[in-house]
């Protein structure tokens, strides 16, 4: 099995959707599929390579339909005016897509297949909404045995489609308060805007140009949803969205985004053959399978399985980057793997930094990496809930370390 490294990393920033009011996306006139073929001959470029070395196009997205819908991931390629000679394919695990186009460009490179892959992911939820799945209500309807589970009717499900309800329920399990999940929400925020200011983001943001209403057009190179006034504080007083009495709100859940996110990955020996210094090196993947109605415990499993195959405990991680879908989803998880929160999302997490849905896998795995470069440190582990009941992890590890 070869070693696969990470060599190239870039993403958009990242706006706040507005579904019912898209003119106040920032986005709202870019599809998704128009923002990731801006990022595509970018990285390819800055990475220092050609675009006619690349075997693979893999792209994710959790709402494949209506302008998303890649035609076999060839679209985005040829937006981008890449060379029809890349083979591409669509890829969809929910909130975990890219990060699976991540972990199928490591099997194809560790096993020969396929030397150089170039993985993207891609979300709009102003312009293809997550009230557009295809076929929500149908599903329902053919799957009895799923949704009429008694686990399911007394949290007032089908809860397999409403995520707020998922998160709900793992609360329930555990021991934190509505006051913990509110910190955690405002330390998002304090360290996003913190490592916004500081220009931490700069450097793996590809600033993009969009047209306004007055016909006018302003630079977007920030992630739009970070507040510099969100406190514990503050968001006590917002309601609960998803049920009564309930103690998930807008302040401690993701935020809808539009986004896109896109990585270079390659055979370390052919990086050295190209003369491109890695980012990262992939130690590790993992997936795992959970009870639909506690689809946020499932970057548990999936760590551990990570972990397993990497030889290593979650305690000789250095840093990890646990998506914020909800609040709950990364203090769970600190929990049930015993890590040091200090050690988790330490630029802010998808609170304050956005969550568009299959762009984050990438976003993930990609600020971890350079986490790792700046504060010098050798293992990160980036994992993610996935929509239906699933998790995903990565594992990587940087050569030259200090810490």
């Amino acid at each position: 099995m070869r070693e696969v490294v990470i060599a190239g990393y870039l993403r958009t920033a990242q706006s706040r959707s507005r579904p019912d009011d898209p003119s106040k996306d920032c986005f709202h006139r870019l599809r998704a599929d128009e923002l990731l073929a801006r990022l595509l001959p970018e990285v390819i470029e800055r990475t220092g390579l050609d675009p006619g070395q690349i075997d693979d196009f893999l792209v994710g997205s959790a709402l494949g339909v209506s302008e998303q819908w890649t035609f076999g991931g060839r679209n985005p390629l040829f937006l981008a005016d890449l060379p029809n000679t890349i083979a591409a394919k669509f890829i969809d695990q929910q909130c975990g897509s890219s990060m699976a186009c991540v972990h199928v460009a490591f099997m194809e490179i560790a096993t020969g297949v396929s030397d150089v892959v170039l993985a993207g992911g891609m979300e709009h939820m102003t312009r293809v909404p997550m009230n557009m799945l295809a076929g929500g209500s149908d599903i329902i309807a053919q799957n009895p045995r799923l949704f009429e589970d008694e686990r399911y009717r007394h949290w007032d499900m089908p809860t397999a489609v409403n995520m707020g309800l998922t998160a709900e329920k793992i609360f329930s399990r555990t021991d934190f308060t509505r006051e913990d999940l509110d910190r955690w929400g405002a330390r998002s925020h304090e360290l996003a805007m913190r490592a916004s200011e500081n220009g931490f983001f700069s450097k793996e943001i590809l600033p993009i140009e969009v047209e306004k209403d007055d016909g006018g057009t302003t630079i977007i190179d920030r992630d739009q949803s970070v507040r510099s006034s969100a406190t514990a504080k503050g968001m006590a007083g917002l309601k609960p969205v998803f049920r009564e009495n309930g103690v998930i709100t807008a302040g401690n859940s993701s935020p809808l985004n539009a986004g896109a996110s896109s990585m270079v990955l390659m055979a370390k020996e052919k990086a050295r053959a190209e003369g491109i210094t890695p980012l990262a090196t992939i130690r590790s993947i993992g997936f795992a399978g959970v009870d639909p109605t506690i689809m946020g415990h499932g970057p548990v499993p999936a760590s551990r399985k990570a972990l397993s195959m990497a030889g290593l405990t979650a305690g000789e991680i250095d840093f990890w980057e646990i998506n914020e879908a909800f609040c709950i989803v990364a203090l769970n998880c600190i929990k049930e793997l015993n890590i040091q929160p200090e050690k988790v999302n330490v630029m802010g997490g998808a609170t304050a930094i956005g969550h568009p849905l299959g762009a984050t896998g990438i976003r993930l795995v990609g600020t971890l990496a350079r986490i790792l470069e700046t504060r010098q440190c050798r293992y990160g582990c980036a994992n993610a809930c996935c929509g239906g009941g699933q998790g995903v992890a990565t594992i990587i590890e940087r050569e030259t370390y200090d810490c």
